[in-house]
């Protein structure tokens, strides 16, 4: 699946991943692969994307959080994401 992070100042990250998992209102959900349709707001945390490989331009932006799994974090203070079709654009701060 396909995820696009944005901010207001730079693009984050575009890329394939695994899957990701948010911080939401009601609590962290995760989102793979033929994960149904939603819009979801986001609260403050780590926004967590599950992917072998992140390029170079994206990986200053990151905290590689597990070495196995290939975890990579980025913190927001809030935000949106909408998923549909196995692409996700995630809208942050």
């Amino acid at each position: 699946m396909n995820i696009k992070i944005l901010t207001p100042e730079f693009v984050v990250f575009e890329g394939e991943v695994s899957s990701v998992l948010l911080p939401g209102k009601n609590g962290d959900f995760h989102i793979m692969k033929d994960h149904a349709a939603i819009v979801a707001s986001l609260i403050g945390g780590k926004v967590r994307i599950f992917t072998n490989q992140i390029d170079e331009s994206s990986a200053m932006h990151f905290t590689r959080e597990n070495e196995k799994e290939s975890v990579f974090s980025f913190v927001v203070k809030s935000g949106v994401i909408e998923f549909n079709n196995n692409k996700g654009i995630i809208l942050a701060e």
